[in-house]
């Protein structure tokens, strides 16, 4: 039998707006995912160690607040100075222009708002090694 694959869900910065991202943990939970919701306003030092700790094979971030070309690349060399080979994806109001940057940072997907839940889920369960 093999061992669900597990993801963390995080917010970091100052960003309060959680609803997207608790939607996005529960549909993973959903379709047999463990999901760590690592909650908000973390830094991306707390949500790096957290994804260590956890042993998670993906993280996902959301953002609404405008810090993702700042935050995001943080969160990725920090996971990637720990040695974590984890999917990177993330979500949120992020304009099309800031996604080659994320991209160049380690994210593999971008998910603007209205993207289905099942095309997530399918992203993940298609991506995790």
């Amino acid at each position: 039998m093999r061992k669900p694959i597990r993801v963390l869900i995080g917010k970091v910065g100052l960003d309060g707006h959680d609803r997207g991202s608790r939607v996005v943990a529960q549909a993973l939970k959903d379709a047999g995912m463990e999901v760590v919701f690592t909650g908000i306003r973390l830094t991306p030092e707390a949500l790096a160690r957290a994804a260590v700790e956890e042993d998670v094979q993906a993280v996902g971030l959301s953002s609404l607040s405008g810090a993702h070309r700042t935050l995001f690349p943080d969160v990725a060399r920090r996971l990637k100075k720990a040695g974590m080979k984890v999917l990177l994806f993330g979500g949120g109001v992020i304009p099309p222009e800031d996604e080659p940057a994320l991209k160049r940072a380690g994210f593999k997907a971008i998910f603007p708002p209205g993207t289905s839940l099942d095309a997530i889920v399918a992203y993940v369960k298609t991506h995790v090694r």
